[in-house]
């Protein structure tokens, strides 16, 4: 039986993720050397499961050569296979797995996996909170909150929450853990395609930081920013960036 995108995104995702566990508990590895294996670990069973399920898909990995041919493709998975290395090689638990199908420039499925904690979240799950905090948690780089978090966490008067990767952060919305995931900075379409897949499906707002949608067609892999929040809060964070 074939599986159908979603569910194929999602045991990929899981599957890499317990590869993932799998080498750190081994423990020959450590730090630098640990990371970097894993994210090859990772790497060559997503592309090797994509090419086996999905031949005439194009691919973009962060830890394969774009090479180009994604250009002009209708359908593109977008993977991250460990991100958030740092954490994942210090033994932390926020780290991710991303899984995602762009459709015609838009993350429309996907899955990212936070194997340490034993989650795999789906755009076929759609479990949005049904309240938002008051006052709001703003999730932020734990390593490097951009200073234009900082000035709308003043504005609406949230709390700031450090976390590891893009992807833990995102999720952290989705579970009701946060409220506002703000970054600025640069990432790349691995970064957040998977996340935008998800918590779009469930129904966050998803967006740039200026309110433009997301697109995972154009040339260049670099998105400069990105806000994944409670759609309770959208607005007044959308408007609380463009006064700053």
């Amino acid at each position: 039986m074939v599986e159908d995108d979603a569910t194929l995104a999602a045991r990929l995702a899981q599957e890499a993720g317990e590869i993932l566990l799998d080498l750190r508990a081994d423990g020959q590895l450590t730090g630098k050397a640990l990371g970097d294996a894993g994210d090859s670990a990772a790497n060559a069973y997503l592309l090797a499961e994509l090419a086996a399920h999905r031949p005439d898909d194009a691919v973009l990995s962060e830890e394969a050569v774009d090479d180009g041919a994604r250009h002009g493709a209708k359908r593109l998975w977008i993977i991250d296979p460990l991100d958030g290395t740092r954490e994942y090689a210090q033994g932390r638990d926020d780290w991710a797995v991303h899984v995602a199908l762009t459709i015609g420039g838009r993350a429309q499925i996907g899955a990212v996996a936070l194997p340490a904690r034993g989650i795999t979240l789906s755009s076929a799950d759609g479990r949005l909170p049904d309240t938002a905090n008051i006052p709001p948690r703003m999730l932020v780089s734990r390593t490097r909150p951009p200073e234009i978090a900082r000035r709308v966490a003043d504005a609406i008067g949230a709390e700031l929450i450090p976390m590891g990767s893009a992807g833990a952060k995102a999720m952290a919305v989705l579970l009701g853990e946060g409220e506002v995931y703000l970054h600025a900075g640069g990432q790349h379409m691995w970064d957040n395609a998977a996340p935008v897949a998800v918590a779009a499906a469930a129904g966050l707002h998803c967006s740039r930081i200026d309110g433009a949608p997301m697109d995972y067609a154009a040339r260049d892999t670099l998105i400069p920013d990105l806000l994944i929040c409670h759609p309770d809060w959208a607005a007044r964070v959308l408007a609380a960036v463009a006064n700053n």
